[in-house]
């Protein structure tokens, strides 16, 4: 009896399943006509395009626009690399090109290309290059009339190979000739880690490139024998990079064999775990990982998995919200494809992509309200959500800058303060170590007054504001009654250059300074050099002195 009633289930069931393989079966099969037949359709609307359209196609600019169209119907970081593009996927990748190691920049005033920025111990700056210098010509070539990219492109070059670069020493008017050899270029993934007061450690870490978590653990070793006894982690501006690199630094301060990273995506090839596979560092240092919006990926990864495992204090702003992982796939006439395959998940669960990842541009632009999300623990059991980046423990919002400092530094400008920048290192061969270097009042009266003479002018935000004030009083009728008082406070918001140069002049100067800075001690300066203004970094120091409020940060909230 019981034999018969069990035979019965297990008829209902295939009678139940049966149907819904068929259905399968046949959702697959209209998918596979579907395909087959708009790839159909795709070809003949070329074919019949290169046969009739009355002007000449060019197959590779048409047929080029119509993939990356179709990439850009998916999610952001799917894209498409030509032939001629695959040199920029190799150095996104690996964070190496060849060339001479410098920023270029156009001067708009001078309508030309010039050095804004030598690398530290690459042949621009070993061959004498400096900030400023005007590119006229490469070899034979003149580069007087060309773009950025244009005189970018020539720079760069097969490793080992020399060419002639004459420039234009503004400070002395004279044309200057260097042979320079072109080299392999790796920036620098910690452009500055050093000691500061109470025995806290501090590391900048740029990017997640090959080989950036060994030089994280000598870095980190290296202020353990200094006396740190607590850590900044800076991750800020970091766009992240190989997920691999950012386990191995997890690792320095989390035990061996910990998943930290799973990744899930259609093919079971894309699903992989990522465990820590070395025995760490210090697993009880107090750690405080700076973060923003512009921290993304692999450096979400670091963040979210020290946040996760409770093993550090998240400061900062909301990061990017870059959940998804690519791999490079390879394509016929060595063109290749950054594909997402799928996406990755950290110790509490949660992935951190931004939820309509598909139309809002890659990053965390939207804000999800909290019912829509989902909690996660951490392994103390503090609630986390997913739904967007990461949330910090601790919201602080760096300090803003005045509008006018936003105009002077900006390349479309006047320009005039790079060029009293560059006047200045000409005339001074040597300054103050990086963390002591202050610009004095009487040089900020200098290049005040050069501003002046310039005729520099800027939008200020205040009249802006004010103006569409103005139309909407009148769209509702306000306008005639107030007319006074509106006319009042616009007599009252004509900008004063002068004025507003006296009123930022803190701020200003700590821009010139910064920049000053880098043309003596490089990148590593720069960043040294505006730590001592730095907001958030100022909060992490107070929170790493305060050993009772951050164990209480990581400590789960009672109900």
């Amino acid at each position: 009896m019981k034999t018969t009633e069990m035979g019965k289930r297990i008829i209902v069931f295939l009678l139940a399943v049966v149907p819904a393989m068929a259905m399968q079966a046949q959702k697959s099969k209209n998918h596979n006509f579907d395909v087959a037949k708009n790839l159909d359709i795709f070809n003949n609307i070329y074919r019949n395009l290169d046969l009739m359209y009355v002007d000449t196609l060019n197959p590779s600019e048409v047929i080029g626009n119509g993939i990356n169209a179709m990439l850009r119907s998916l999610d952001p970081y799917t894209e498409y690399y030509p032939e001629d593009k695959n040199k920029e996927l190799s150095m996104m990748l690996t964070g190496k090109y060849a060339g001479i190691g410098a920023v270029v920049r156009y001067h708009q005033k001078l309508k030309r290309v010039i050095i804004d920025e030598p690398y530290e111990g690459m042949p621009s700056a070993e061959v004498g290059l400096k900030k400023g210098d005007i590119i006229l010509s490469i070899d034979d070539s003149s580069m007087v009339d060309k773009t950025v990219s244009y005189v970018s492109d020539r720079l760069r070059g097969e490793p080992g190979t020399s060419f002639v670069l004459r420039v234009e020493r503004p400070s002395t008017g004279k044309e200057m000739t260097f042979k320079v050899t072109r080299r392999n270029i790796k920036l620098p993934e910690i452009p500055y880690y050093g000691m500061r007061e109470g025995g806290i450690g501090y590391i900048n870490l740029n990017s997640f490139t090959e080989g950036c978590a060994k030089d994280m653990r000598r870095a980190f070793v290296d202020l353990k024998e200094r006396g740190a006894t607590k850590l900044v982690l800076d991750l800020r501006n970091n766009g992240g990079g190989s997920l691999s690199e950012a386990v191995d630094i997890i690792n320095m301060w989390v035990p061996k064999g910990l998943t930290l990273v799973e990744t899930k995506g259609k093919l079971r090839q894309a699903n992989r775990e990522y465990k820590t596979r070395l025995e760490p560092v210090d697993t009880v240092m107090p750690i405080v990982v700076l973060v923003n919006g512009e921290t993304a990926s692999a450096s979400e990864i670091t963040a979210g998995s020290l946040q996760d495992l409770d093993r550090g204090v998240v400061l900062g702003t909301r990061t990017y919200g870059k959940g998804l992982v690519q791999v490079p796939l390879d394509l016929p006439y060595n063109t290749t494809m950054k594909l997402t395959t799928s996406k990755y998940y950290i110790p509490s669960g949660r992935c951190i992509q931004a939820v309509n990842y598909k139309h809002s541009g890659g990053g965390y632009t939207e804000h999800i309200a909290d019912s829509l999300t989902h909690v996660f623990r951490t392994r103390a059991g503090r609630e986390v959500r997913d739904g967007g980046g990461i949330k910090p423990d601790v919201e602080v919002k760096p300090d803003t800058l005045p509008n006018i400092v936003f105009y002077l530094d900006r390349i479309d400008s006047a320009e005039v303060m790079l060029d009293y920048v560059v006047g200045y290192i000409a005339s001074h061969p040597t300054i103050a170590p990086a963390k002591d270097f202050r610009l004095s009042d009487a040089e900020f009266e200098d290049f005040k007054q050069k501003v002046i003479k310039s005729g520099f002018t800027y939008d200020p935000m205040s009249g802006k504001k004010f103006d569409e004030l103005v139309k909407l009083a009148k769209i509702e009728g306000y306008y005639d009654g107030a007319k006074v008082e509106f006319d009042s406070l616009k007599a009252k918001l004509n900008h004063d250059v002068a004025l507003d140069l006296e009123r930022s002049k803190e701020d200003i100067k700590r821009i010139i300074e910064q920049d000053i800075v880098a043309a003596y001690y490089f990148q590593a300066g720069a960043v040294e050099a505006a730590l001592d203004h730095d907001k958030q970094l100022a909060e992490a120091e107070r929170l790493l002195r305060d050993e009772a409020s951050y164990r209480a940060l990581l400590a789960p909230k009672t109900e």
